[in-house]
């Protein structure tokens, strides 16, 4: 198939197919060992990788993104499966926990309950256009669905169709061979069909990265069905910067040029590109700005839709009233960095236009006259994907009142760094108070987002033959157990 062929959306009957195929499998991929299910994704990485000379040309193709970029984020794709796999052969993320029996407990007599996370079943994941790999049909939502033992069945991006379904035949072929049951894995495409499996009863939860309108309709859905599935929502996010007083004295120039980088990389295609910096009212860096701004080439937008959309944000943020230009280039042939500049009062009486995201290659710098306008620019937001205040040591009191602020609105709060770059690990919290996610307490990125495709269970009483394996007394999976005797 050449890179002009049009790939036909998936039919209602092949979509019924594909979820019931899914429904079939859960049971036998939710049993599976840690460790058998370790193996397939290792797996998994393994053929991603052998298949870069095939899959990285095809994103190219279609995504605008460079070879370098594409290369990156395919090693972060298969290292974040193998990552997973790590987390299964440590089994630590079942919690499993055995509270034995207990006649002389203080509030009567206790049974033997034991408690374990288990698969919720199959997973529908969205997949994102801004991160073809990444964030697409091997992405962390896939990966983590898989990881838990849960069946996934994968809406590709309309963006690039051809590499999300040969994406897709590469994982299917590996998992079949490392031993995971037929359906535990299947790519669909077309709009109506994502809305149709979010619908169809055989979904038992949902993943989503993409916009604030799109993913909000498809959380409604979720939310409105006969029996509500959980549906986690990745949906935007202005990441706002704040810079203290001291810290542009101390290495303004410095925070300027790093903060140009940030916003304007990857085109500002980011989730985590930092929308809006706070300085001082003098902090004298407007001609740094703007130089740093002009010298950044132009970049060509993912996709012909995304350009649009930036061109119209980009439109409505610049007539804002109040708001002045630093650095402005033509988006005719590719999108040249927009910085724009004005001050909280503007800001806050123009919210509607200047706090929503703007996907693409923007950034507003806003001035501060007080640490106490500071303060309230800091309470005026919704919720964010991360916030970071760049300050020195001096600043403990005001550092500190700021970060309180923050954290409320964040997932992740930076000191003296920039957003942009998540890293794949288990500390990370990609995720935040609405509208940044649809649901705070969990992330999409890092180890702990296996955390939203399992459920609790508690057995009470229940015959050793009969309990889940990883909760038998002899332990057979050899898996992380807390064990509560009696006193």
């Amino acid at each position: 198939m050449t890179a002009t062929e049009r790939i036909p959306d998936t039919t209602q009957a092949e979509l019924d197919t594909v979820l019931q195929r899914a429904a079939d499998a859960a049971d036998a991929f939710g049993a599976q060992s840690p460790a058998t299910r370790a193996r397939q994704l290792v797996a998994v990485a393994d053929a991603l990788d052998a298949a870069s000379g095939e899959l990285v040309p095809l994103a190219i193709a279609e995504s605008n993104l460079s070879e370098g970029r594409l290369t990156g984020e395919l090693k972060r794709t298969t290292f974040q499966l193998r990552l997973f796999a790590e987390v299964l052969d440590e089994g630590g993320y079942l919690q499993a926990t055995l509270d034995r029996a207990d006649a002389g407990f203080a509030l009567g007599a206790k049974p033997d309950l034991r408690r374990i996370l288990q698969p919720v079943g199959p997973v529908l994941v969205f997949a994102a256009s801004n991160f073809p790999f990444a964030f697409s049909v091997a992405g962390g939502d896939t990966a983590s669905a898989l990881a838990a033992g849960c069946p996934v069945v994968l809406k590709g991006h309309p963006g690039h169709p051809q590499l999300s379904v040969r994406t897709g035949e590469i994982i299917i072929k590996a998992l079949q061979s490392a031993g995971a049951p037929d359906g535990a894995f299947s790519v669909v495409l077309g709009f109506e069909v994502g809305t149709a499996a979010l619908q169809d009863p055989r979904i038992k939860a949902a993943a989503f990265t993409g916009s604030v309108p799109g993913g909000r309709a498809l959380f409604d859905i979720a939310s409105s069905r006969p029996t509500p599935i959980p549906f986690f929502g990745e949906l935007g996010s202005i990441n706002p910067v704040f810079v203290t007083p001291s810290a542009v004295r101390a290495r303004g120039e410095e925070i300027a040029k790093g903060y140009v980088t940030s916003y304007s990389g990857n085109a500002g295609q980011l989730c985590t590109k930092p929308g809006l910096l706070f300085l001082p009212a003098d902090h004298g860096l407007d001609d740094v700005l703007a130089a740093e701004s002009k010298a950044v080439a132009a970049h060509r937008l993912l996709n012909e839709r995304l350009h649009e959309g930036y061109c119209g944000r980009r439109a409505t943020v610049t007539k804002a009233p109040g708001v002045r230009v630093l650095a402005e280039g033509s988006v005719d042939d590719g999108a040249v960095p927009t910085l724009l500049a004005t001050d909280v009062d503007t800001l806050l009486a123009n919210r509607e236009a200047l706090l929503e995201e703007v996907f693409g290659p923007l950034s507003i710098v806003v001035t501060y006259s007080s640490e106490d306008e500071a303060r309230r620019a800091a309470e005026a937001f919704e919720g964010n994907l991360t916030a970071t205040l760049h300050a020195e040591a001096e600043d403990t009191e005001f550092a500190a009142t700021l970060v309180n602020r923050l954290r409320e609105r964040a997932g992740r709060v930076l000191f003296n760094g920039w957003p942009t770059g998540v890293a794949v690990s288990p500390a990370m919290q990609h995720g935040g108070p609405y509208p940044a996610t649809t649901d705070a307490r969990f992330t999409s990125v890092g180890t702990a987002s296996i955390d939203r495709f399992l459920r609790p269970v508690t057995y009470q009483n229940v015959p050793q033959d009969l309990l889940p394996t990883a909760l038998r007394d002899d332990n057979p999976w050899g898996i992380p157990q807390t064990i509560h005797e009696p006193k």
